[in-house]
């Protein structure tokens, strides 16, 4: 109530300066301490010193896989609450950061990929087929996908390959010594090979997204009301778990697992936007890297000079304000 167009459109403008300012903080503080004469010095006109290769080599790359990750997570816990009508639901609910994860354990222990860029595509097809195995389970009798039958085989998938990694981590502890960098979930180190492979899976997701925005605004009436009025509610959902798939699956290849933010995102955006996925998207697809990166800045600040991972200050960070939201009002979708 209360909320128009304009509004909406403004805050959308705020968020996206606030982006801004955290890109440039990103770019710029770190262990190394850079001057920002130095920094735009490094962007624009590279001269070869340290300072330059560290900006261009390292932080910039860091910065990008940060927006593509924080974009994919947050859209992906949006639609991931919408589809599945669950105020608690995580982009993981679909298998698919256990999915990632499982098959990077097994990429480490039996494939003997030890490179980065190379876990991105285990990862991908990982987070892919575990969506996969969770939608064919989800199916009814007639092969409508009922939300309810989606996260119950979300669940039991996320079991299955959380005993999977479990037991080959147990077995092989060499594959556990490399997996936990991965695991704990971190955009340091990534470098611009790894924001060319999973960028074009971010834009797909971010697409679809956007497309299947209104029919899903149409199905939170019902499924009788949605086809009264032009949406096709297995078809929507299909696409809607395709693009969580993407979303979250890219992010998790790229950044490994990040929990809270998908989670936070998709409150914050509903109380900023209102429930219209044609705003709650955008909305989410500002916020959450503003999130991901500023948490990401804050691990180099406070443990200089070393860092935090990216995923400890989301965590950290993140659970008492799911708290503080969920004790301030009711959580509804």
């Amino acid at each position: 109530m209360g909320r128009t167009p304009w509004s909406r459109a403004g805050g959308l403008a705020v968020i996206a300066v606030a982006l801004l300012v955290v890109c440039v903080l990103s770019v710029w503080l770190g262990a190394r301490q850079i001057s920002p004469l130095e920094t735009l010095q490094a962007l624009w006109q590279p001269d070869g010193s340290i300072e330059a290769t560290v900006i261009r080599q390292y932080r910039v790359p860091r910065t990008l896989v940060g927006l593509l990750a924080g974009t994919g997570l947050g859209m992906a816990g949006v639609l991931m609450q919408s589809l599945t009508r669950n105020p608690l639901a995580d982009p993981g609910l679909l298998g698919v950061t256990l999915g990632a994860s499982a098959a990077v354990v097994a990429a480490i222990a039996f494939a003997g990929v030890a490179a980065l860029s190379g876990y991105v595509w285990f990862a991908l097809a990982g987070a892919a087929g575990a969506a996969s195995l969770t939608y064919l389970l989800g199916r009814g009798g007639r092969g409508a996908v009922a939300s309810d039958r989606i996260v119950l085989a979300g669940a039991a998938i996320s079991a299955m390959l959380a005993a999977f990694v479990s037991a080959v981590l147990l077995q092989r502890t060499d594959a556990f010594q490399t997996f936990r960098y991965w695991d704990v979930g971190s955009i340091a180190g990534r470098d611009m090979t790894i924001v060319q492979q999973v960028a074009p899976f971010i834009g797909a997701g971010v697409l679809i997204a956007l497309l299947v925005a209104r029919p899903l605004n149409v199905l939170a009436l019902g499924d009788e009301t949605g086809r009264a009025l032009g949406a096709a509610p297995g078809r929507t959902r299909l696409w809607a778990a395709v693009a969580i798939t993407l979303l979250c699956g890219a992010a998790t290849a790229a950044a490994g697992p990040i929990g809270f933010v998908g989670l936070i995102i998709a409150h914050v955006t509903r109380l900023l936007a209102g429930p219209d996925l044609r705003w709650a998207l955008p909305y989410a697809a500002l916020l959450a890297p503003v999130l991901l990166l500023g948490s990401d800045v804050a691990g180099r600040l406070v443990a200089a000079p070393s860092e935090l991972a990216v995923g400890l200050v989301t965590a950290l960070a993140g659970a008492p304000v799911f708290i503080a939201l969920c004790r301030r009002r009711r959580l509804a979708l």
